[in-house]
């Protein structure tokens, strides 16, 4: 789909600004959306994936980031923009931090600079999964380079911009340009292997999947008290309420046990307490996963006059 970019000349006149990092990600475009049909006036960036009616900026590059701020003046910044994959920041480790850590550091201090609200999107994964469910305030013990990555952008962020709001969620799904994007939809791939010959999925690891399109929400409620009211800020969680694991999202997928040694430790279960949000009534319902599921992934089922109105 294409995320609406506001070019100087398209600035709704007296609409609050929102600058989306990552918005040709799953959650970025949900993010875009989000803001968008709230009446905001939406600048999405992206980089390799850049493409029409989105801004190309390379966020590890300090002037680059200076300059898109002091042109588009954003009242908001959502940095959804990050190397989200354990197995590929611990072969790659060195470009993965430069975009989670070094790139979060330099937009946090610019946001600082410029005023704006810096929503920082973290991750479940700053916590080792013994003791769940984790508050807020619980010690991370991060057990893989991402989680580290993700813990140290925190800390950037709360470092350099006291007033930002940093929202850790656990694994995502939604509309999915391929079912490959989300780690969750990709199990549709295995769904149909399994059809033809069996195949291994994890049964022990704990996780919550939540869709894209709920965060999204969130992040624009967050945004709007938070202009409103400088007590919010700081750690918040939002989670999906249905505790599964691979097989089990399987399982609902198939309606339309151990971990792989070569792959990053990963934490038995991080299920996150979001009482803080749910106290300050800014969080939303989250959509049942296999309701939710089946509407993300139906396009990519066999009937193509389904796929004609995807993504338009």
């Amino acid at each position: 789909m294409c995320v609406l970019l506001c070019t100087q000349e398209e600035l709704l006149v007296g609409a609050p600004r929102v600058l989306v990092t990552g918005a040709t990600g799953l959650l970025g475009r949900a993010v875009c959306r989000e803001f968008h049909s709230a009446g905001w006036t939406v600048t999405g960036t992206g980089y390799r994936r850049a493409r029409l009616r989105l801004l190309r900026c390379d966020l590890t590059d300090e002037d680059a980031v200076r300059g898109l701020l002091h042109e588009y003046k954003p009242d908001v910044i959502v940095h959804c923009a990050a190397e989200r994959r354990p197995d590929v920041m611990e072969r790659h480790t060195e470009a993965a931090v430069n975009l989670n850590v070094h790139a979060t550091s330099t937009l946090a201090k610019e946001a600082a600079t410029c005023g704006a609200l810096f929503l920082y999107i973290s991750t479940d994964y700053v916590f080792d999964g013994r003791n769940p469910p984790y508050g807020e305030d619980d010690s991370p013990n991060p057990l893989n380079v991402y989680g580290r990555s993700k813990l140290e952008g925190e800390r950037e962020t709360l470092r350099h911009c006291p007033g930002a709001v940093v929202l850790r969620v656990p694994v995502l799904f939604g509309e999915v340009e391929s079912v490959t994007e989300s780690v969750v939809t990709s199990l549709y791939l295995k769904v149909q292997e399994a059809s033809e010959e069996s195949c291994t999925l994890d049964h022990v690891l704990q996780r919550f999947p939540t869709d894209a399109r709920d965060v999204a929400a969130v992040c624009r409620k967050l945004s709007e008290r938070a202009r409103q009211d400088p007590s919010i800020r700081g750690i918040f969680h939002f989670s999906g309420k249905e505790q599964m694991t691979k097989y089990e999202m399987a399982v609902a997928i198939a309606q339309l046990t151990e971990q792989p040694a070569a792959s990053a430790l990963r934490p038995i279960n991080s299920q996150l307490n979001c009482c803080r949000l749910e106290l300050l009534n800014l969080s939303v319902e989250p959509r049942p996963f296999t309701s939710a599921i089946i509407d993300c992934l139906w396009p990519f089922t066999p009937d193509k006059r389904w796929r004609q109105t995807v993504f338009h």
